[in-house]
């Protein structure tokens, strides 16, 4: 048997990192939808590497909690109940909070003008929810550094995880965009006041309008997903 030499072993680990890089991305990107069944071959003919790194990648997602086991077995995306949707954004609404507040007392002139300035440039970007939303991102991982707690961090990325798991961005909602990027702004602006309490106030109803728009989008998934059930059943033609 001849074993993998230093150079091989790290080409394998390259491949499993781009796996894992490119199934995450498409997670958060809602390319693989919560609840749909994730097949190793069908990675490996899309990413079109070998199944050894394509299995260290879905190990490591399974790790993240971004896929579990299926009925009947496999992998699948992960998917959240109702309750585990109130839980998600209750303690992200408290961390949330933390983080501005302590933005508040701990950010540098940088950290803050970093802030305004992302703002200033979101308000440029054209009305789409999936830009908006990986830009929201990296404005909360701002925060989330002038906060200067590394554990917080941590949390919060894991969270973060979870949240791209609820399928479509709550920034498609009408009004959205622009009611978020008011939100923001006053966020910013309590943090560079040093404003901790208010700060924290303003982080804390942000995120409960965010669990507001998401319970809707969930509801009118549910409704759509009746409705074509019924057209579905009106459609097939009945067997006697």
């Amino acid at each position: 048997m001849i074993w993998p030499g230093p150079a091989s072993s790290r080409a394998a680990g390259g491949l499993a990192e781009h796996a894992y890089r490119a199934i995450r991305n498409a997670i958060q990107e809602g390319q693989l939808e919560a609840g749909q069944r994730v097949l190793e071959l069908e990675l490996c003919a899309w990413l079109k590497v070998s199944r050894t790194p394509i299995r260290e990648a879905m190990r490591r997602l399974q790790s993240d909690g971004m896929l579990v086991h299926a009925p009947g077995g496999g992998l699948s995306v992960a998917q959240h109940d109702l309750r585990a949707v109130a839980e998600l954004y209750d303690v992200r609404e408290r961390l949330e909070g933390t983080a501005a507040a302590l933005a508040a007392r701990f950010a540098d002139a940088t950290e803050i003008h970093m802030l305004q300035a992302m703002l200033d440039s979101h308000r440029q970007l054209p009305d789409d929810p999936k830009l908006h939303a990986r830009e929201n991102t990296l404005f909360h991982e701002q925060i989330y550094r002038a906060a200067h707690n590394r554990f917080l961090i941590k949390s919060l990325q894991d969270l973060h995880d979870s949240v791209v798991l609820l399928g479509r961005t709550t920034f498609a909602a009408p009004g959205r965009i622009a009611e978020a990027l008011a939100e923001h702004q006053a966020i910013v602006t309590a943090i560079a006041r040093r404003d901790e309490v208010a700060a924290e106030d303003l982080a804390r109803r942000h995120v409960r309008r965010g669990y507001e728009l998401r319970l809707n989008a969930m509801a009118e998934a549910a409704r759509a997903g009746s409705q074509h059930r019924i057209d579905s059943r009106r459609e097939t033609p009945d067997k006697k």
